[in-house]
């Protein structure tokens, strides 16, 4: 249909096309010919391959894998959102550093109010759990009650020596980092990826403004604290963490 409708418009306009200059009407007139079946089977040609393109693009039946996430940064921007919007279609797969989750998932809502959700379980039997130490995770922290999503805390901004970003360590329950943050961390598994949200109040830093992780410059210190020491704006606190190793 695609080709029969591209010829009835096309072919009409290439036949009535002739050499602007009388002159130059005989010398053009077989080139004229040739190139008018030239055009009518690229016509053909591209309707063909328009046409098939068309039915690869949209059939309904093409399925496009989801990509595992390896690293933080890669996640999207999804947030938190009600029950009734939650996604019925459910996608997984498997790497050689854990089981990726997929975007279809939602968040799970713990006693405390925190949020977190699975990318990537991460491998391994051993979880992290309330006391663990040494936990070392690579990590950015958002501030999801500004449009653009400003980032005020990035482990891969930890780097002086050019050799890798420096992750964050911290022991859980020994006051070093946020409560929140340490709700969050429990349960995930080496080469695990989690998103945690952090509501404001009393585990984030809106008590606690000196606990880790702390801004690494004046810049991030100040986008943080424009959001938590203004009564009027919501500090809820977004964490995307991977977790590279930890100790019991």
């Amino acid at each position: 249909m695609i080709t029969k409708i591209l010829l009835c418009l096309l072919v009409p306009f290439v036949a009535s096309w002739q050499p602007s200059k009388p002159k130059q009407q005989q010398r053009h007139q077989f080139n004229l010919f040739v190139n008018r079946r030239d055009v009518i089977e690229d016509v053909m040609t591209t309707g063909a391959a328009a046409t098939a393109l068309g039915v690869l693009v949209f059939s309904p039946n093409l399925v496009v894998a989801a990509q595992p996430i390896d690293e933080i940064g890669t996640m999207g921007s999804q947030t938190p959102l009600p029950p009734s919007s939650m996604s019925e279609n459910q996608s997984s797969s498997s790497s050689s550093e854990g089981v990726f989750i997929g975007e279809s998932t939602q968040f799970t809502t713990l006693p405390n109010g925190v949020k977190i959700k699975d990318f990537k379980i991460g491998t391994g039997t051993e979880t992290i759990s309330s006391d663990s130490q040494n936990v070392s995770v690579q990590m950015n922290g958002r501030l999801i009650n500004t449009n653009a999503g400003i980032t005020f805390y990035n482990t891969k901004n930890n780097n002086p020596d050019g050799f890798g970003a420096i992750p964050l360590k911290i022991s859980l329950s020994r006051g070093e980092a946020l409560p929140g943050l340490e709700t969050g961390l429990v349960g995930m598994k080496k080469n695990g990826i989690r998103r945690i949200v952090v509501p404001a109040g009393d585990l984030s830093y809106d008590k606690y403004p000196n606990l880790e992780p702390k801004p690494m410059n004046d810049a991030d210190q100040r986008a943080l604290d424009s959001v938590v020491k203004n009564s009027r704006r919501d500090s809820t606190i977004m964490f995307d963490v991977k977790v590279e190793r930890f100790s019991k």
